[in-house]
């Protein structure tokens, strides 16, 4: 009997062991503030995602605090320090060099049509490059458009950023302030009140969302919205390959019909989202204006010569890069009639 009981308890036991090798825990680095639309929108409900898709067999947990600054989770990913890392590309400078065919000016105005598109054009053309090495992408996306923001200025002068310090945040953003004539200012998100309440910068380039997020409306009088925008900032998700590859054929599946197109567009949603809440908090706070035709003219024309070097900068990775800045293009519209649509 009591053998009987032993040979019973030693099952359970082995069953249970089993069952809980057969779940799979993943950690997701984070580096933003809980809070921050990207981690309470995206991140935290991909990883219910997960869970969800995979009938909880595996789960994703979001680190406590930061493993250590932005520019290094990429290599977090590759290395194995978290399986789940996101982050922006423009943060590891010179390392991606397709991503300069979502950052590009003028190309939408909606996040969720760019980002679709994005993740699109990268599955076709731009993820043979091969710069992802040592992860598995789970996705690309963007931020809404980027604007124009300062203290004071003509906002309607086709030279309103001669001699005007600009914060900027890495990538084609840089070329583009210093091409338009105005000085760049770099330094992270987190540091742009200080870099403007201190007059270091006098102005910043910003999507609306991000100008509320990190309380700047204060600090800013003027704006100037840029049809298709004056830029885009790209971002990744990645697992790392290793972990990717542990999981089951059905697994990865699985958590691939919540990620790629799906948590695009997710984001690019979120982005969209907040830019509305952004502009809405600025009424009464900061003039925006749209750009006049006069400067958009001349915009297009200085910003021209950046574009065809971004492309040819792509195609050095052996991608057609003027292919996929058409195609890019492409989708943006099919993607806006898609939404449109669906209203």
């Amino acid at each position: 009997m009591n053998m009987r009981l032993g040979l019973t308890s030693l099952g359970l036991l082995l069953a249970g062991t089993a069952i809980a090798q057969a779940n799979t825990v993943l950690t997701v680095a984070n580096w933003l503030p809980p809070a921050h639309p990207l981690v309470s929108e995206v991140i935290k409900p991909l990883t219910e995602e997960i869970a969800k898709a995979t009938n909880g067999e595996v789960t994703a947990n979001i680190l406590p605090a930061p493993l250590g600054p932005p520019a290094a989770h990429f290599d977090f990913a590759v290395n194995g320090v978290a399986d789940i890392t996101f982050g922006v590309q423009g943060y590891n400078a010179g390392r991606f060099k397709t991503t300069n065919i979502a950052e590009l000016p003028f190309l939408g105005d909606s996040a969720e049509a760019n980002s679709v598109a994005y993740w699109r054009v990268f599955k076709d053309k731009l993820e043979a490059a091969g710069e992802y090495k040592g992860v598995h992408v789970l996705g690309v996306f963007t931020h809404g458009p980027g604007e124009i923001f300062l203290k004071e200025g003509d906002a309607g002068a086709t030279d309103v950023l001669k001699g005007q310090k600009m914060r900027v945040g890495g990538g084609i953003i840089n070329e583009v302030a210093n091409k338009l004539g105005a000085v760049s200012v770099e330094g992270p998100s987190s540091k742009s009140y200080e870099l403007l309440s201190q007059g270091v910068a006098d102005g910043i380039f910003f999507p609306y969302e991000s100008v509320n997020f990190f309380k700047l409306i204060p600090q800013l009088s003027e704006g100037i919205s840029v049809p298709g925008g004056l830029y885009n900032t790209s971002f990744y998700v990645v697992m790392n390959e290793k972990k990717w590859e542990s999981l089951t054929p059905e697994q990865q599946k699985e958590i691939d019909s919540v990620t790629g197109e799906a948590l695009a567009r997710m984001a690019g949603k979120m982005w969209d989202r907040a830019d509305a809440q952004g502009i809405e908090a600025m009424k009464g706070k900061i003039d925006v204006t749209p750009a006049t035709k006069e400067q958009m003219a001349a915009w297009h024309e200085a910003l021209q010569p950046i574009i065809d070097a971004k492309i040819a900068e792509v195609s050095s990775t052996g991608v057609d890069g003027q292919a996929a800045y058409d195609e890019m293009k492409a989708q943006i519209e099919t993607v806006s009639a898609e939404m449109k649509a669906a209203q």
